[in-house]
């Protein structure tokens, strides 16, 4: 299992980064995975600074932007193989995101004192692969963090998958409560975890860069 939601050091800082799957169910076969939302396979961007574009500038928390340069690795852009990287074995995790069809990410991070939110806009070459993407990530967080997934979020669109965590866990890089949703947009998966004082600040944090994110994106 590739984690890109294991913790990251920033400043002194530890973050969250989130999950890839090794042994996950193929793209050609998503059982049980999110429909789209909504269902478009409207294309999406052709480059990387395309990806950029989409994603939120800022969050509603106010909290500052970490620069991609304070992470190690770097966040911001990313390929297929500096995704494959995360996990132990980058021959194996290629294979596995060549099955979902992954094209491309981006990653972008917020963060003050012990407080963050982190989104994660990935593009894959087709809905399927995105939505069995996003369905396997939610799984694997949900194992590797310890929640109780929630496929049918009230306060979110549908095919979209949440998950809360409401007691800190310091050696996965969770300071505080954390709040976790994935979800599926045509050939795009939005991936957000937030972390704040409380489990009520951490989801609706989570409800509104979620929403946010979403309606940015084509469709």
């Amino acid at each position: 299992m590739t984690d890109r939601l294991l913790p990251w050091a920033v400043s002194g800082l530890v973050l969250l980064v989130a999950p890839l799957c090794s042994g996950c169910r193929s793209a050609d076969a998503p059982a049980g995975a999110p429909a789209a939302v909504p269902p478009s396979a409207a294309a999406g961007p052709s480059s990387a600074a395309g990806l950029e574009e989409l994603l939120l500038d800022d969050v509603p928390s106010g909290l500052p932007l970490v620069p991609d340069d304070e992470l190690d690795p770097p966040a911001g852009a990313k390929t297929i193989d500096d995704v494959a990287r995360y996990g132990d074995d980058a021959t194996e995790q290629r294979a596995v995101l060549t099955d979902y069809g992954y094209l491309r990410g981006w990653e972008r991070f917020w963060r003050g004192g012990d407080r963050l939110t982190t989104v994660f806009l990935d593009q894959f070459d087709d809905p399927d692969g995105a939505a069995a993407y996003a369905d396997d990530l939610a799984h694997n967080d949900a194992e590797y963090y310890g929640g109780e997934l929630d496929s049918a979020p009230a306060d979110l669109p549908d095919g979209c998958v949440t998950m809360a965590r409401d007691e800190p866990a310091p050696e996965q890089g969770m300071a505080g409560p954390a709040a976790f949703a994935w979800c599926a947009v045509g050939g795009l998966t939005v991936s957000v975890a937030v972390v704040a004082a409380d489990p009520a600040d951490a989801r609706t944090e989570l409800t509104a860069v979620t929403t946010e994110q979403l309606d940015r994106l084509p469709g």
